[in-house]
């Protein structure tokens, strides 16, 4: 795309935005914008910030809840805490209750540290981060929002492994966790359990995530590592 089509779809985008409370980015030529900044910095210098104001309004109207950066971290962080105490707590419990406090533990941390993995390494490539979220019922996990200039300022290889950190935390935690739960002596289902979700994990990424998750969001930003 050039300078004029580039002008033409974000102008189309924000005229469709100031008329319509309902109104969304697709179907209107803005995902073909941001492919083709992904392989000129020059429109990156040029759009990247009408581009990104875009793709935040788009998100506010889409997210079903959103929070303050600085909040959502803490809570992150103070859930991360809660479920390593959980785990902790399930060494000096009798059971069945220390089996579920290792399952719940387990459950805690994978969701809080998936996004705060995210975040951790969005931020060292020099992504910058604005909310975080929850995008739909149907997918209830809660999300780190990019802010779009720097997602599209930081170079592709960045891009694509801040995607990848919250997969690889997410599959990594029922394995490091399998022998503290054995260490703690659980019962038999929490342990099996703990291993489920590690198995479970690594069969999904294989079979969907490649397709729709973080691991074709990786795919798709090295895709842009050879044309920078």
């Amino acid at each position: 795309m050039d300078h004029s089509e580039v002008e033409q779809a974000l102008s189309d985008a924000e005229r469709a935005f100031a008329q319509d409370a309902e109104a969304n980015l697709y179907g209107r030529g803005f995902w073909a914008v941001v492919a083709a900044a992904k392989n000129d910095p020059e429109l990156v210098a040029t759009f990247g910030d009408r581009i990104s104001n875009l793709d935040h309004e788009g998100f506010l109207r889409w997210a079903i809840v959103t929070i303050p950066l600085g909040i959502g971290t803490l809570i992150a962080i103070t859930g991360t805490g809660f479920g390593l105490v959980l785990v902790a707590m399930s060494f000096s419990t009798d059971a069945p209750a220390d089996g579920l406090l290792m399952l719940v533990g387990m459950f805690v941390l994978f969701t809080t540290l998936h996004s705060l993995a995210h975040l951790t390494v969005g931020r060292i490539v020099g992504i910058r981060f604005t909310h975080w979220f929850v995008g739909t019922i149907g997918r209830p996990q809660p999300g780190v929002k990019t802010d779009y200039a720097s997602y599209l300022r930081t170079p592709a290889a960045g891009r694509a492994w801040m995607h990848a950190a919250g997969a690889i935390v997410s599959k990594i935690v029922p394995f490091v966790l399998l022998p503290v739960a054995l260490a703690a002596e659980v019962p038999g289902w929490s342990i099996g359990g703990v291993v489920l979700m590690g198995v479970t994990g690594l069969i999904t990424d294989t079979l969907f995530s490649r397709k729709s998750g973080d691991w074709k969001k990786f795919r798709r930003e090295m895709s842009f590592v050879s044309s920078e």
